[in-house]
């Protein structure tokens, strides 16, 4: 078979211009900057950022639990400096339960969930407040922390509804 060209097909040469009326085959470009993934194939960048980063905060708060429910000595403030008067074995549960609450909510940030991410903005505020506290007793730690916790509260609140929005 002999090869036919593309301008002989339309009925033009190539170098004549284009018919106004006619419909181009040519994909259209994507004009919105904020174009998300989760239209063509179901993954949302910001949906699991926020989910791989609840669970990040989630990792070192059951870290901070499991310090100082094995070696309360490790810290060298006494637990009365702080500013909530309890030993370090009640604050190594504290971190311990909300740890592991917030890899749950992390998993369901990651997928989009709409509670996932009401319950994720209040453990990060509750993470905050619980580790301004903590700052005495681990003052780099805590304050990573609340670094994290500050900005997982920014990135659900901004962009946490892309998901939700990119399935309609």
């Amino acid at each position: 078979m002999a090869d036919v060209q593309s301008s002989e097909v339309s009925g033009r040469s190539s170098g004549q211009a284009p018919d106004p009326g006619a419909v181009s085959q040519a994909e259209p470009r994507r004009q919105n900057a904020g174009y998300s993934t989760m239209v063509e194939d179901g993954f949302s960048g910001w949906g699991w950022f926020t989910g791989g980063l609840m669970g990040l905060i989630g990792l070192f708060q059951i870290i901070t639990g499991i310090v100082a429910l094995a070696g309360p000595g490790y810290y060298t403030t006494p637990p009365r400096t702080l500013v909530v008067d309890a030993s370090y074995t009640t604050w190594g549960w504290v971190h311990l339960i909300l740890g592991l609450v917030m890899l749950v909510t992390g998993g369901g940030l990651a997928f989009g969930n709409t509670i996932a991410r009401v319950v994720g903005v209040a453990l990060a505020v509750i993470s905050a407040v619980v580790n301004l506290a903590f700052i005495p007793a681990a003052p780099f730690a805590a304050v990573l922390i609340i670094a994290f916790d500050v900005f997982l509260v920014y990135a659900i609140t901004v962009h946490g509804g892309e998901p939700r929005t990119a399935r309609r």
